[in-house]
Parts: C-alpha cells; structure tokens; sequence
C-alpha cells in the first residue's frame, strides 16, 4: 500500500493530511510539504500503480442524453457528474478511479453552483477527502453559448483489459 504525504503542524504550513488513499483504485495522493497546501478539494499529485491503465475523458458538459441543458451552473455540474458515473460505470471502474480532473466553468457568476454542486458530489465520492488532482479554469464561455460548466479527465483502470 502506498502511504499519502500530508501535511502536519509540524511543518509550518496550513493544509491537510489525506491519510492513506489506496482505496480501490490503488492510485496514491500525495500533497509534499515543500509546495503550499491545496486551496481547494484536491490533491497535488495522483499516481497510478503498476500494472493499470489510464484513459481519457473528454469533456463532459451538463447535457441529459437528449442535449438538453439546465438554465444553471448548480444542474449542469450534477449532470457533469453523472455524464462521467456513467462512463465509469461503462469501464467497471468508480470515483475512486478518476485521478486528474480539469473543469473549465463559464463566467465567475458561475462559480458558486459549481462549487455547491461539486461539494455535494464528492460528500458521496470522497468522504474520506481523498479527492483527486483536479484543475479550474474560469473561462468566457464554453462551446455553446448555454454550456456553462464542462469537465474532462483521466480515470485509473485496474488490469491491461
């Protein structure tokens, strides 16, 4: 098992300690001392075992399978996260598989919905705060003038299958 560096009073920086995250996943989070603490809900670096495979998420937006979009960031980010369970579940893998996360949201005024819809989403993934590398870009506007939040990015799948 690998163990997760974290953070302590010790070392004289504001942060967390993640504690053990081998999970199922088995991938290891790390957050090393000599950077600043995380300022948000993940971790520096997510590493994969040997003898596992990445794959690629491309952006999933808040769509339902009609293309249907909510009016709000709050919806669209629950559907991103449903977007990607479903393409974990097409995998066999879960939430503990996804190791890097970037997520681009549309205008500032966005934000907040994100943030409240994200926090919920991992409350159920993550409740151990094991979360994964994850990335936030505030951007202009996405690829349709309706998409509001889009999020991409790479799960662990255990075995060469």
């Amino acid at each position: 098992m690998a163990e997760v560096v974290g953070r302590d009073a010790s070392d004289g920086l504001a942060g967390r300690h993640v504690g053990d995250s081998q999970g199922l996943s088995g991938f290891a989070a790390t957050d090393p001392p000599r950077v600043a603490a995380p300022v948000g809900k993940y971790s520096h670096l997510a590493e994969p075992p040997a003898g596992h495979r990445l794959v690629f998420v491309s952006g999933q937006v808040g769509a339902h399978p009609d293309g249907s979009v909510p009016a709000d960031a709050k919806e669209q980010t629950r559907l991103v996260f449903a977007n990607l369970r479903v393409l974990l579940d097409e995998l066999g893998a879960g939430p503990e598989h996804l190791v890097k996360l970037l997520t681009f949201v549309a205008g500032t005024e966005s934000l907040p919905g994100w943030a409240e819809a994200r926090d919920d989403v991992y409350a159920q993934w993550y409740p151990d705060g094991s979360y994964p590398a994850h990335s936030l870009a505030v951007v202009t506007a996405l690829a349709r003038h309706d998409l509001l939040v889009e999020t991409e990015g790479v799960i662990v799948v255990p075995g060469d299958s």
